[in-house]
């Protein structure tokens, strides 16, 4: 039988569905600033939202603490900070965690500045305790390679991974590579034309090879041009136009979408982040509305038939009557 968690408990709907906590901003007398990773990054973007008063501290779901129970799902006794968007995401047709993405770390080993294996467990446990999810697919496009959930996900067919990475990089993994379905590994320097081109391609082919119950987007923004660590040269534009191509190819076919974070170790990163989930607003591709319908009604949303997006709260009135 399932374990016990409070991870899952229900979320009320007016909630858009981003999860944050403070807790994500990690600071150590100073020291914080001397890493390449910008451990402020997460309270950037929420900051960012707020301005364009896009929501408001009671209309984000707070991060729930994971207990050791809770660990144990995919881990041995290791320490794991937070979860709860893989549920929220199923619920309501998306879902925002705007830290996570932590795919360098598999359930025995840390690497990478990851230290918990966030996207292993959180499909795990949907598999465990969501019905109607068996089949899910990693979309990863972080500049690294995702060498921890490659190496979770090894063996089962359950799980589809795609990967788009710079090959020179960190982790260089031959053995996890066996576990990705649909590898594309980019030259350095590559820039927008080619790479939006080799992500809506390859995209749209994962969806098409095998339709999962949910789609994990590990949205990293490492392939910024000037990253010290990514080694790609994609402009801002160029990621909102990525994100922007993978919501609308879960949206066409009806898949829930969990958009993780991942890395990023420039500091205009958190303000791009912020860019690209108004822009996914603007175009429909994420609407508080909508979510809240498919909380409180999820059969009419999954009995409409989507013609293109929905742009315009008439669209959302339009269900409500069906």
């Amino acid at each position: 039988m399932p374990h016990r968690t409070e991870l899952y408990e229900d979320t009320p709907s007016a909630c858009w569905p981003i999860v944050y906590s403070p807790d994500y901003n990690i600071t150590f007398m100073g020291l914080e600033k001397l890493h390449p990773f910008d451990a402020g990054k997460w309270g950037k973007v929420i900051n960012f939202l707020k301005e364009e008063k896009l929501i408001a501290d009671d209309l984000i779901v707070q991060a729930r603490e994971a207990t050791d129970e809770d660990l144990l799902v995919v881990h041995t006794r290791r320490y794991l900070n937070k979860l709860k968007a893989g549920k929220l995401a199923v619920d309501r047709g998306w879902a925002i965690n705007v830290g996570g993405g932590f795919h360098h770390c598999s359930s025995d080993k840390g690497g990478g500045f990851c230290a918990y294996a966030d996207i292993t467990l959180a499909i795990k446990f949907l598999f465990e305790r969501v019905q109607g999810v068996s089949k899910a697919t990693i979309i990863d496009l972080d500049a690294h390679q995702g060498n921890g959930h490659e190496r979770d996900f090894m063996d089962d067919h359950r799980v589809y991974i795609m990967d788009a990475y710079n090959r020179y990089i960190y982790p260089g993994d031959g053995f996890a590579k066996r576990a990705i379905k649909r590898k594309v590994e980019l030259e350095w320097g590559t820039e927008d034309t080619e790479y939006l081109q080799k992500v809506h391609t390859h995209v749209e082919g994962a969806l098409n090879e095998l339709k999962p119950d949910i789609i994990i987007y590990n949205a990293g923004t490492d392939i910024l041009d000037g990253d010290p660590l990514g080694g790609l040269a994609i402009s801002p534009q160029g990621i909102v136009k990525r994100d922007e191509v993978v919501f609308k190819a879960a949206r066409r076919r009806r898949i829930p979408i969990l958009m993780v974070t991942s890395g990023g170790y420039q500091k205009r990163t958190a303000r791009i982040i912020a860019d690209s989930i108004l822009n996914l607003h603007n175009l429909g591709l994420i609407d508080k509305e909508l979510a809240t319908i498919g909380a409180e009604n999820p059969k009419a949303v999954k009995n409409f038939e989507w013609n293109g997006l929905l742009k315009r709260k008439e669209d959302v009135f339009f269900i409500l009557k069906m």
